[in-house]
């Protein structure tokens, strides 16, 4: 893979995240099929662990294919996602209400 067609890759990853819009999820598996990366779920979670710290991406709103939050950081990721009025229970988000599917 080319050094542009990787980082053409990366931004439409990092487009579709940015896109997910307040109170809603998408899973990681979601994220690379609209980014035109199927069976990628595993490389858009490599993607955002290598996000800054600083970074304005909304990253908490992603989770697995479960619902379940899987960031090294979860106590985090948990408040953010409870700051925009989605209810976790056992660090696991209900897909079937807060899924975002375009």
């Amino acid at each position: 893979m080319t050094a542009r067609r990787s980082t053409a890759l990366k931004q439409a990853i990092w487009l579709v995240i940015a896109a997910i819009p307040h109170g809603r999820v998408c899973t990681y598996g979601d994220i690379a099929n609209m980014a035109g990366q199927p069976g990628q779920a595993r490389w858009v979670g490599r993607l955002l662990s290598e996000l800054p710290p600083d970074s304005t991406l909304p990253w908490h709103r992603v989770v697995n294919a479960s619902g379940k939050i899987t960031h090294p950081n979860a106590s985090k990721q948990v408040q953010r996602l409870q700051d925009e009025g989605i209810q976790t229970v056992h660090q696991r988000v209900a897909l079937k209400r807060y899924r975002w599917q375009p």
